[in-house]
């Protein structure tokens, strides 16, 4: 698999890092007491391969459109998204298949598309980070399924529920299948955030993939999910038990009071991320020579820059001035000319970090 690690020599023992893609905050204590009981209560044997039966029907119920009765036939548990969209993906193409992706996104999709042998057919993002409909269209006739991150890593943006409404609209008659990874659909900064299963358009091809890991901070704990078709579902389902095996039982149970009980603390962060976001927006208004469309979701601002340079070197050069990004070539081709800062980090970091970008560009660092 393609190592997609920034090149260039080590930062200073000082340097801030602002690449991380995970909550800084620590699991929510009602969730980690939830394990421990869960444990006490003697979950620690195998449990259901296709998931918690219990966790599946809340998941079912939480869910803004219902899926079916029988809560089995649509939701599989998975460990983390990560296992999710590898399952998903072996579900639905095989080697020398197409996919299409809108970029730049994850680079994970590319990954486990290069893994089984199949091809990533890339299609840029509009210049607001939204999709171009008809050129997705026009590349999904021959391909077997569209992989839309919202909102999006790196980007930040939300799609907007009109542009999911025409892309299904387009792709009437076509037989592509729309994975879409919803991974920090609870991290947005406004009421526009519609998930591709709400779609009128879309329904009976789209299979959601979702985590709990950045929601409620529990990124080390593997808990994701997916949501299908019955048909897609059962084979998800069947992949996924043959490579992993069933979930951890425990955490699974953690994920339930998750759901249930940990309203406050997602609110909490999520204000917290609100105000990092707010103060990143206006900490790259003043730097000279980059450009950013506002993150909407997500923890992640995607910076573009004017210097005649690729990516990769501007970040060894940023590594090297104190602070840690990623370079935006990682996230698919039209990524180049731009890097990707996390601001799921202290706001002190964040300060010290948008310091030294702009004392970066402001040397036009030749």
């Amino acid at each position: 698999m393609t190592s997609r690690r920034p090149k260039g020599g080590l930062p200073g023992a000082h340097a801030v890092s602002l690449a991380m893609g995970e909550p800084d905050f620590d699991t929510p204590s009602v969730i980690v007491e939830a394990l421990h009981e869960a444990v006490l209560d003697g979950a620690t044997h195998y449990g259901d391969l296709n998931g918690d039966a219990e966790l599946r029907q809340e998941l079912a119920t939480t869910n803004s459109t219902p899926v079916a009765p029988t809560v089995a036939e649509n939701i599989s548990i998975t460990h983390g998204a990560s296992a999710a969209l590898a399952a998903v993906i072996l579900a639905v193409a095989d080697p020398g298949d197409r996919v299409v992706i809108p970029e730049p996104s994850y680079s994970l999709y590319q990954d486990l598309l290069q893994m089984i042998g199949a091809e990533p057919i890339f299609v840029p993002l509009t210049q607001d980070n939204q999709l171009d409909v008809s050129a997705i269209a026009n590349a999904a006739r021959d391909a077997v399924a569209i992989i839309l991150c919202n909102p999006g890593n790196p980007t930040g943006a939300v799609l907007s529920a009109e542009s999911l409404g025409h892309l299904g609209e387009e792709l009437e008659g076509m037989q592509s299948t729309v994975i879409s990874d919803e991974a920090y659909s609870g991290i947005t900064y406004g009421d526009g955030f519609v998930s591709a299963r709400d779609v009128g358009s879309l329904k009976g091809r789209t299979v959601v993939v979702q985590t709990f890991s950045k929601t409620y901070a529990m990124t080390g704990w593997r808990l994701g999910y997916t949501v299908a078709s019955a048909p897609l579902a059962s084979r998800i389902s069947l992949i996924h038990r043959t490579l992993n095996g069933a979930v951890n039982s425990a955490v699974q149970r953690a994920g339930l009071t998750a759901l249930r009980q940990a309203d406050a603390d997602v609110k909490r962060m999520l204000a917290s991320y609100g105000e990092r976001r707010d103060r990143v927006v206006e900490l790259v208004d003043n730097i000279p020579g980059v450009t950013m469309t506002n993150p909407e979701g997500a923890f992640y601002a995607f910076i573009r820059y004017a210097l005649d340079k690729p990516s990769q070197v501007v970040v060894a050069e940023l590594a090297e001035a104190g602070v840690i990004v990623r370079a935006g070539d990682e996230y698919g081709p039209s990524g180049e000319g731009a890097f990707r800062v996390s601001f799921a980090a202290s706001l002190s970091d964040i300060e010290e970090g948008f310091t030294r970008i702009r004392s970066y560009f402001e040397r036009g660092h030749r």
